[in-house]
């Protein structure tokens, strides 16, 4: 498949496995960069004349309006099987580009969302998952400035992982003693020692003062965990 850098020589890209990034703002542009530094293929798509200056030549990069379902299907977006859509202030533009998108059928569709309103007209058009990063920020920035947690993700279906310090009543005790799934119902998956590659987590496991814990479980349970002294 042959692409267009804006302004450079032309560049191929094989679709297998690329990402097709639409917006080049500040979500896209970084998004799109740490794809192309992980080593995958990404294609870039920005409208904008002076967003195309600044990208032209650092990122594979055409200038397209995906508001036309024409100008996706003449730079092959049905070929890719993962597209971004990184417009998000533009609210119109979003729900159009995305349900082109969703129209040709490719295999993920991932959009930015501003407001849990705009979220939910992108779910409902099919975008297969919904980002809203300003949101997602700052519930996880919550968790971590309130308690012990040093780091935090959070899945579907309030599932969560977290990295964190241990609990005082766990501190020299193994696993097995501490009964800490049986007591708060969620599950030590590791632990990581100070100069120690980390460990998988079993009954035997002692806890150190130094030491930082993998946990996973409901969110609501993590954070009771994570709040005791």
């Amino acid at each position: 498949m042959e692409r267009k850098r804006s302004g450079t020589a032309d560049t191929h890209l094989t679709s297998d496995g690329a990402v097709l990034v639409i917006g080049m703002g500040r979500f896209g542009s970084r998004l799109a960069l740490t794809v192309d530094r992980l080593g995958r293929e990404v294609l870039t798509v920005e409208k904008d004349p002076e967003v195309i200056r600044r990208w032209s030549g650092r990122l594979p990069l055409v200038e397209a309006d995906c508001t036309d379902p024409e100008a996706l299907e003449q730079l092959g977006a049905r070929d890719f099987p993962i597209a971004v859509v990184g417009v998000g202030t533009a609210l119109e533009a979003s729900v159009l580009i995305t349900s082109n998108l969703v129209d040709l059928g490719i295999e993920q569709v991932w959009a930015k969302a501003t407001s849990s309103e705009h979220a939910r007209i992108l779910r409902r058009i099919g975008a297969h998952q919904v980002i809203l990063p300003e949101a997602d920020a700052g519930e996880r920035v919550a968790h971590l400035v309130s308690g012990k947690l040093l780091d935090y993700i959070e899945f579907e279906d309030g599932f969560t992982i977290v990295k964190m310090h241990p609990p005082k009543e766990t501190i020299g005790f193994t696993l097995g003693q501490s009964q800490i799934r049986k007591k708060y119902g969620v599950t030590v998956i590791g632990v990581k020692s100070p100069g120690q590659e980390f460990e998988y987590a079993t009954e035997e496991t002692r806890i150190s003062p130094q030491d930082l814990l993998i946990v996973s479980g409901n969110t609501t349970l993590l954070d009771r965990f994570a709040a005791r002294p």
